[in-house]
């Protein structure tokens, strides 16, 4: 059928366990028309105890935060999420997997919230987002949506025609990713992922605001911590930026990949010398469980 689906996938929709083809959605919705919908992305790894979700807690309830903030009544709770997302991986004979959970809205052509809403459940096997290589980067001429415009911290639909024409517009000048900055010059993240930079031993990391306060980036954080690795949450410019020795990007999708340039500034230290790798080592030691941890709900 497509990259994510075959004649054997079941998703789950509107409380039914079934094939994609067979499945249906009003073409009146306030998703497809305004961009009123909340989505995550979440992953599932086979580990030696089985198979385990990522983080699932700490994604669902930025799943009904994000329905909350946009008004879209969404009754199901936290277990109820999982414990469906599990049944759905063993449906699909899957372990490691892209999870992607969407709430959509009713049929409602005026701009107040429709009343009505519908969740879909679909997971697919699917590699890093990014790649493994280290990527080429292009400051975009396109800002990340000012937070007074929108609660930038929760995953909605509409949001993301800013992360596709930063990318579109990356891509098509020869680069593999986009950097975007806020609305003050700042440094604020990737088109579908959070930046950390290493310069003197010490990552950093923009600060909340402007940004997608991604899980995985509080992962990172928390590793950091624990391994008595020097981070620090602040505002910075890009001129920094192009000073710093390595960099690195993070998310769900993404998991930790590295930099090799941005616009034309190359990162001088090695990637396999920074940081950033030895988090990728332990981030992926993590999300299997082989990590002694003291993270809370990690797994």
């Amino acid at each position: 059928m497509n990259a994510y689906s075959n004649d054997q996938t079941i998703i789950y929709h509107n409380g039914e366990f079934l094939n994609p083809k067979t499945a249906s959605s009003s073409l009146y919705s306030q998703s497809l028309h305004y961009g009123n919908g909340v989505f995550e992305g979440i992953r599932s790894y086979k580990t030696a105890e089985g198979t385990k979700i990522f983080r699932a807690e700490a994604h669902y309830e930025r799943l009904k935060y994000g329905a909350k903030v946009m008004g879209i009544p969404f009754d199901y709770t936290v277990a109820d999420l999982v414990a469906l997302t599990y049944e759905l991986l063993e449906k699909n004979n899957l372990q490691d997997a892209y999870i992607r959970p969407l709430i959509t809205t009713g049929a409602n052509m005026g701009l107040y919230t429709s009343k009505e809403s519908f969740l879909t459940m679909q997971c697919w096997e699917w590699g890093k987002l990014m790649g493994d290589r280290l990527l080429r980067v292009k400051t975009s001429s396109f800002e990340r949506p000012n937070p007074k415009s929108c609660f930038v911290e929760a995953k909605v639909t509409g949001h993301y025609v800013n992360s596709v024409l930063s990318t579109n517009e990356a891509k098509d000048a020869g680069y593999d990713e986009a950097l975007l900055l806020d609305m003050h010059g700042y440094v604020a993240e990737c088109s579908g992922a959070n930046i950390f930079m290493e310069k003197d031993g010490k990552l950093y990391t923009p600060k909340k605001g402007s940004i997608m306060a991604g899980i995985t980036r509080e992962t990172i954080l928390e590793i950091c911590e624990e391994e008595g690795i020097p981070v620090e949450e602040k505002h910075f410019k890009l001129e920094e930026l192009k000073q710093a020795d390595s960099s690195f990007f993070t998310g769900t999708a993404a998991e930790v990949v590295g930099l090799k340039s941005l616009d034309d500034y190359e990162f001088p230290l090695s990637w396999t010398d920074s940081l950033g790798y030895k988090l990728m080592q332990l981030y992926q030691q993590e999300v299997l469980g082989q990590r002694k941890s003291k993270l809370a709900n990690a797994l």
